[in-house]
Order: C-alpha cells, then structure tokens, then sequence
C-alpha cells in the first residue's frame, strides 16, 4: 500500500488492478488497494463462472471408529498411486513441508522404478532444485511431484491433469487454489482428489467442497499500522530522492493502512528513524535520516545506505542453515533449531533424499547421502495450519445434518459407524450445540470442549479456561487441542457445573487474562525479532557474512529487555505484543467464539469411555509424553478397549 501510494504521488493517473481468483471480501480489497480518497472511484469486474471443478475423494478400505491424526498412513498409499496412474501428470499436496517429505520418500519405497519420474517442491529447497522441478513439469518429464503451498499460485502446468490433496486442506480458498492447479487450458475439467490422513478428514472434505460450491469462500483482513513497516519505507525512500515531511505523512495517510495513523504515531516513527527514538539517540548508527540543505529528509551515510539497500523487505524467514553436499551440491535450508541438534552420523530426509549429517561450519550443515532408511525428518515453524473460519464453520453445517440423520455425501456415508458410536455415548452436536464431555479414566478426570474453531483458536481457550478454573479452585490441568476441540486434564476431580461456563466464556478483561494465561512475553519477545529487522534495529550482515540465529536472537533480544525496562512505550514493543494477540493467539477470533458459545445451546454430557470426537485430543495430548514405539502400543490398547466397548 505504501509503494502504491508512492506511485501514485509519481504519477496521479495511474491505473491500477488487483486479481484475485479465490478472495471472499473482494470489495475491501479493492478499497485497500486504492486508499479511502480513490476507493469510490475502483470498479469491481467478475468474470462469469465457467470453469468446471471436480472435488472427490478416496476412501480408506477400512474404518477405525476411534480415528487419531495420521492412522490412516500408508494404508492410503496403494489407492494414491493407483490414482497417479490414472492420468498423464499430477501434483501432490501436503499442508507442511515435512509431511511433503515423508511422502515423498512413502512413494518411491513402494514405486523405486518413480525415481526419476516422481519431484519434491516447497520453499526450504534450493531454487535451483525447484527450478527443475517446475522445468519437469512443464515439459511433462516428471509423472509427479509432491508439493506444498510453494506450488499453489502462480503456476500454469498444462500438463497437470490431477492434482491430488493430502489431508484436510484447512481452507476452502486453498482448496480451489489447487484444484485449479489441474486442466489449466480452455474447456477443461480442474480436478482435485482429496486423500484423508484419519477418518474426521472425511468430514472437512465433506466440508469444504459443500462450502466452494456454494461459493463459501474466506475473507483475507487487511494490515491497519504496522509501524515497523512505515519506518522502513521511510528510510528507503531517504536512501533515494529524500521527502518532505508534509508531503509524506499525506501520502502516508492516504493508504488504507495508515489513514488513522495518528500525530503521536506518526512523530514517533519519524524520531525513530531520524534520532533512533529516546532509548538510541545516543548511538550514531541509529540516527539514519537527516535533513539535507534543501530541507529534505534523506540517508547521507553512504554506510547506513548500503546496509540499508541490504535489508529491504517485510518478509522475515525462519532462522534457517543452508544444507550442502560435502563437495557438491546445495540443497536448501533447514531451521537452526533442528540441525543444531544433530550430532556427526545422525541421518535425516530432506530434498528427497536420505542424508548423514556430517558437519556445521559458517551457518551450513554439510552432509553426504546415505542408503540407511532410518532417519527424522526436518520440523519447519508454520507447519499446524489452523481451520479457516468458513471450513470451521461448514464442518459445524456437516455434522448438524448428521445429527439429523441426512449423509449428504459419500464422505459422510464413511464415517456413519464412528458418529453412530459419538450419537450412543454422547451426541453428535447440532450446529448451535456447544459440547462439553465429561470423561472419567484409569488417566484420572478429563474435560473434552468441541468449539470448532481450529487448533490456535483452541490453544487459547485451553490455555484461558484452565486459569479461570485455577482461579476457582486449587488444580493442576494438563492441555491438548486440536482442529475440532480441547482438552483438560486432572488426576484429581473437577468439580465442573453448568454456572461455571458463564466465567470462563465471558469476554471481560480477556486480552489480560489471555497475557496471564499463556508465556505471552516471550512469545512477544520472539515476535519482535521481526519487526527488529524490518524497522531496521538489526542488521543480517553482508551477503557470505551472515550472522547466526542466535546473534539475531540475541540483539534483537538485547533491544526488547532494554526497551521493557526503560521505553516501555516504545511504539515497535507495542506492536510485538499486539500482533502476537492476533498473529499467534487469534484474539480477534478467539472473542467472536466466546461470544458465539455464549449464545450456544450448552449441552454436557458423561459417556462411559472418551468418544470418537474426544479420542484424536488424548492421543495429541499421549504425543507429548510418550516416544513413538510406547505411544503406538498404548494407543493400540486404548483403542482395542474402545472398540469392544463399542460393541458389533
């Protein structure tokens, strides 16, 4: 908005365009495109709908009517392939760089003879590994690639006729976005198969496609005052020509995003930039702009031009390490956290393939290849994606019909034996049910919420409920959430009623007690580490000379204890602990849904045994406690009792 509004100023008859194939508040867009002065002048044009989707999905052979997260595994592997098969070329899906990985490696230990025929896509690669990927597909060398978000836009393959969907997609927008990914030529079908990882998948799916076609897509917010961005734009625009302040904070103002910025705001970022603010004033380093002999704000240290011109942009990567053959290739980048772990031997898949770790040395890990199967597989930050609102709220949709009786679709057909045993134990809610389950185990006492608001949202109320019910009695809870609900756990009673729900959902100093609740201030600590660099706190260091996550950490670190302590309203800490309210926590969301259940119909209820709904939080909760072999006989056991208490 800021670069648009610098245009704008360069040249008054600009004309400008926004696309968008898959954006449910097209009218704010626009608006935001073009500044509250020009939005009554923007016209909106649709095209008309034409293109033809096809949403299907394949279904497991057999069904657990206890499902938890990523059982369903290789069983779905044969019926993917055979679907591969089906068509000339197809793109592959996941939600997370990691699951990528594993799949990737799933297919070619069933189908070695796909080595040279089967890709691997996401953003930690090398550009020139995607390159050729992205040339594979093109000239339809490669029969498949297995691909993330990195491949969702942007992109016409005409030779891609499948493209296939692993999981849930998370989002109705992002489904549409890749099933378009397929038949990108006149007069095709764009066809998307959706693969489910565990049986309540069946249900999004079931969700989503309801939702796309009924043209029930997601809103995107726009950004209001991110003033590490406008101190930024300030200082690149004194790297060139300079500015006047009048006529700046105009322009400034004339964006969406900062028409309300205010006189307070804008003096501070503007000592910011000029004088480091009250906390760095004394440093020269910090005192980048300064008025030239025509009365113009500009850079003139050709130093802090340079290091500036270095750091332009607002997207932060992940503290990562570059991953290199020893003696070759470069693959990609890998977050710090995990390589740093590693010792020499250890093994690990990345790039598709089966990698030793031998080394680290100037921020890269240096490996060589190894034939040994067993080995981790890289964790990526990003990777839970929440439910969107629209899906969340189609899933509810879905499973009111189901209460009803009405299946609507073969995907609910599937899952009839697991909500037939949730109907029998405890309900199936109806769309303005909120559930509470009451469970009692060998575990101790369990409390099981089924919001439907996507695992961050979740997070925060696990987190918010259980301080509210601390303050009330003297328990110690244990927490675990998912898409669906969460959960909380004591080895002793909860003595929990009805009455009691009206305190924990009531929205009454909520931002505070969601503060109180969580390790909200280091989560607020790592979130400045962005708006450091971008604001241009801290400097990367040279190009070959880049500094290591820690030192980012640490400066970044140094500057939000001392602004704490001494500049407590410093306007860039402000913004750390409010964007990680929204950003992280969902505050916004999280209020709208106390609100919603506020008005729900409270149903609670005591089944014999955790339900098909509750079961997937105990597994996720047994994730964090248990290692892998333990954690799969255990739940074996758990699920072997479920069933026979299930019955026929």
């Amino acid at each position: 908005e800021l670069c648009l509004a610098r245009l704008r100023g360069c040249s008054p008859q600009l004309t400008i365009w926004g696309v968008s194939a898959t954006l449910g508040n097209t009218e704010i867009a626009m608006h935001t495109l073009l500044g509250p002065e020009l939005a009554a002048t923007g016209t909106l044009i649709r095209g008309a709908p034409g293109k033809e989707i096809v949403i299907d999905t394949l279904l497991p052979t057999s069904m657990e009517r206890f499902p938890w997260a990523g059982h369903f595994g290789t069983q779905m592997i044969p019926s993917v392939i055979e679907a591969i098969e089906e068509g000339e070329t197809c793109l592959i899906f996941t939600n997370t760089r990691a699951q990528a990985e594993i799949w990737h490696q799933t297919f070619l230990r069933a189908k070695p003879e796909w080595a040279e025929l089967l890709g691997l896509h996401h953003g930690s690669l090398d550009r020139a590994v995607r390159d050729d990927v992205e040339e594979g597909l093109k000239s339809g060398r490669l029969r498949a690639v297995v691909a993330t978000s990195s491949l969702d836009l942007g992109v016409d393959f005409s030779p891609v006729d499948r493209v296939i969907q692993i999981g849930t997609p998370k989002g109705v927008a992002r489904l549409l976005q890749r099933a378009g990914r397929s038949g990108h030529q006149p007069g095709k079908v764009s066809r998307v198969t959706c693969v489910p990882t565990h049986a309540f998948e069946l249900v999004d799916i079931a969700a989503a496609r309801e939702a796309a076609l009924a043209g029930k897509i997601e809103s995107k917010d726009a950004i209001y005052r991110p003033l590490d961005v406008l101190a930024q734009h300030l200082v690149t625009l004194a790297v060139g020509e300079g500015w006047i302040e009048e006529e700046m904070l105009a322009e400034v103002r004339s964006t969406s995003s900062f028409a309300e910025l205010s006189d307070e705001e804008w003096n501070w970022v503007l000592d910011f930039v000029v004088r480091g603010g009250s906390s760095l004033q004394a440093y020269p380093e910090f005192r980048r702009v300064q008025l030239d002999a025509l009365g113009r704000h500009r850079v003139l240290d050709k130093d802090i031009a340079q290091r500036h011109r270095m750091s332009i942009g607002t997207i932060v990567s992940d503290a990562a390490m570059s991953v290199q053959l020893v003696g070759g290739a470069r693959l990609g980048t890998v977050e710090e956290s995990f390589l740093s772990r590693l010792q020499p031997g250890n093994r690990f898949t990345f790039a598709g393939q089966l990698l030793e770790f031998v080394r680290i040395k100037d921020m890269t890990a240096f490996v060589k290849k190894t034939r040994r199967r067993d080995g981790l597989v890289p964790r990526w930050a990003g990777g839970r994606l929440p439910l969107s609102s629209e899906l969340s709220r189609a899933i509810r949709i879905e499973l009111d019909l189901a209460s009803h009786g009405e299946l609507r679709s073969v995907e609910m057909e599937a899952v009839a034996s697991i909500l037939e045993v949730q109907a029998k134990w405890s309900r199936i809610p109806e769309f303005d049910d909120f559930l509470i389950e009451e469970v009692q185990s060998r575990e101790g006492y369990h409390l099981f919420f089924f919001p439907f608001e996507g695992r961050l949202v979740h997070e925060g109320l696990a987190a918010l409920f259980a301080l509210r019910l601390s303050r009330e009695m003297e328990i110690t809870f244990s927490m675990a959430s998912n898409d669906y609900g969460f959960e909380l756990h004591a080895e002793t009673p909860i003595p929990f009623n009805g009455d009691m729900l009206v305190g924990l959902l009531s929205n009454r100093n909520l931002a505070e007690d969601i503060v109180e609740s969580l390790n909200e201030v280091e989560m607020a600590r790592r979130q400045f580490r962005e708006i450091a660099r971008i604001a241009g706190l801290i400097f990367q260091g040279c190009p070959g000379m880049h500094k290591s996550a820690k030192q980012v950490q640490a400066s970044s670190g140094l500057f939000f204890d001392v602004f704490s302590r001494y500049d407590p309203d410093n306007m860039l800490l402000r913004q750390a602990h409010r964007e990680v309210l929204e950003k992280q926590l969902e505050h916004s969301r999280m209020a709208k849904t106390l609100s919603r259940l506020r008005e729900s119909r409270w149903v609670i209820t005591q089944p014999p045994k955790p339900t098909p709904l509750a079961f997937p939080i105990l597994v996720d909760r047994l994730r964090d406690t248990l290692s892998n072999e333990s954690l799969t006989t255990q739940i074996s056991r758990l699920v072997s009792e479920l069933e026979t208490a299930a019955g026929e």
